[in-house]
C-alpha cells in the first residue's frame, strides 16, 4: 500500500503538551510582558542552549548577563519546567500507539534537555514505548541540523526514503525532507490522522 517502513514522532506540541506560559501566567500576570518575556527572553533561540546539552546553569548565566533584572524570573523557567508539560495529547498518543501494537517501527527524535527528558519519561509512558529515541541534549546536536537526522538514520538503521516523520516546527520538517524522509507538520490529532490515512495508515 505505501512504501514507508519506518515512522519517527517528534515529541512537544506533537504528542506531548508543552505550555511554557503556564507558570508564567501567575509570575507575570500582565499579558503582554509575559508574551515579551517568552518571546524575546526565555525563548525558543535561549532553550536550544539546553536542548544542545549546555547545562541549565550556563544557560541562565548567560541572559543574565544581558537582563539582569529579570534573574528571578529567568531561573523560574527550569524550576518550573515540569509544569510547562502538563499532559499528553491524548488523541495523538492513541494514534502513536496504535502503530507500534500493529508492528510498525516506530522511533522518536526530539530537542529536549538531557536532564529534564528522564523527567518526562517517568510521568508520560508513550515515551517508554519507541524503539528508540534520539534526544538532541544527549547527542548535542539539535534540529533542524542535517547531522542529527543522519545520526538518527544510523543509530537505528532507518531507510530515509522508508521513512516518516512528523514535527510541529516547519523548518525541521523541511530538513527531514532534506534529508530524504518523507515529512509532515502536525498542528492537531485530526490533521495527524488525515496525514497517517494519506500515506496508508488508517486508524485502527
Amino acid at each position: 500500500m505505501n512504501d514507508i517502513r519506518h515512522i519517527v514522532f517528534d515529541l512537544g506540541r506533537v504528542l506531548i503538551r508543552w505550555e511554557p506560559d503556564i507558570p508564567y501566567r501567575r509570575l507575570i500576570p500582565d499579558e503582554a510582558a509575559r508574551n515579551h518575556f517568552l518571546a524575546e527572553i526565555c525563548n525558543h533561540a535561549w532553550l536550544l542552549k539546553t536542548d544542545r546539552g549546555e547545562t541549565w546553569k550556563s544557560a541562565e548565566e548567560e541572559l543574565i548577563a544581558e537582563h539582569a533584572d529579570k534573574a528571578d524570573l529567568i531561573r523560574a523557567f527550569r524550576r518550573h519546567h515540569a509544569e510547562m508539560l502538563p499532559g499528553e495529547i491524548e488523541a495523538s498518543v492513541i494514534l502513536a500507539e496504535s502503530l507500534i501494537e500493529r508492528g510498525m517501527d516506530v522511533t522518536a527524535l526530539t530537542n529536549w534537555a538531557p536532564d529534564t527528558f528522564p523527567e518526562a519519561v517517568k510521568r508520560f509512558p508513550i515515551l517508554s514505548r519507541f524503539r528508540g529515541i534520539t534526544v538532541s541534549g544527549r547527542v548535542g546536536i539539535v534540529k533542524p541540523d542535517p547531522a542529527i537526522y543522519a545520526l538518527h538514520v544510523t543509530t537505528f538503521g532507518l531507510n530515509p526514503a522508508a521513512t516518516l516523520f512528523f514535527d510541529d516546527n516547519p523548518v525541521n520538517v523541511e530538513a527531514a525532507r532534506k534529508a530524504g524522509w518523507k515529512a509532515e507538520v502536525v498542528t492537531t490529532p485530526e490533521q495527524l490522522r488525515a496525514d497517517l490515512e494519506q500515506y496508508g495508515f488508517p486508524a485502527a
